[in-house]
């Protein structure tokens, strides 16, 4: 099941969230600094143990902390690719961000994921062409699994809200 909401990740009812995150996992703007700020201190000490045991997260990689204050079972942590006019695999590098998340979700148990819009920010991937990236994707993904998981896009901004609608036929 896929659903589109328009609203603050750090408030979806979702069991994971997932974070847009740099690959130091230091946290910065947009939706990495928001999760980093509404999930405290403790997700900082755990992104930098990680880092100091394994270096930084690959684009397209994920790993997995605890949700610090926030009320989610944790929050998975992924890189997105930063936009290069398409001739850097963008869209393959894209779509592992989302398959990689999906299946911590999966091994960790969880009935329910909620995504971010990623890498349409600052990393500049043009947000149509994210947003077929990610459905398909998890349509994809999903379609060929028996277990059931509950995926949410939540779109901060009312451009993606509209772009996700209408490729779910949601107009």
């Amino acid at each position: 099941m896929i659903k589109i909401i328009l609203g603050d990740i750090t408030h979806s009812p979702a069991d994971v969230i997932v974070n847009a995150a740099n690959s130091a996992l230091r946290g910065g703007g947009g939706v990495d600094g928001a999760i980093h700020r509404a999930a405290g201190p403790i997700i900082v000490e755990e992104c930098k143990a990680w880092v100091k045991e394994n270096g930084e997260l690959p684009t397209g990689r994920a790993m997995f902390t605890s949700a610090g204050k926030l009320p989610h079972k944790g929050i998975i942590h992924t890189v997105g690719p930063v936009w290069e006019d398409g001739i850097a695999n963008e869209d393959q590098l894209l779509a592992e961000c989302y398959i990689n998340a999906l299946h911590i979700a999966f091994e960790k148990g969880f009935d329910s994921i909620a995504f971010p819009n990623i890498s349409t920010g600052v990393y500049g991937f043009p947000k149509k062409d994210a947003a077929d990236v990610a459905i398909c994707t998890v349509q994809n993904f999903l379609g060929s699994r028996k277990e059931q998981l509950k995926v949410t896009f939540v779109c901060f901004d009312q451009e993606n809200f509209d772009i996700y609608k209408s490729f779910l036929g949601e107009d």
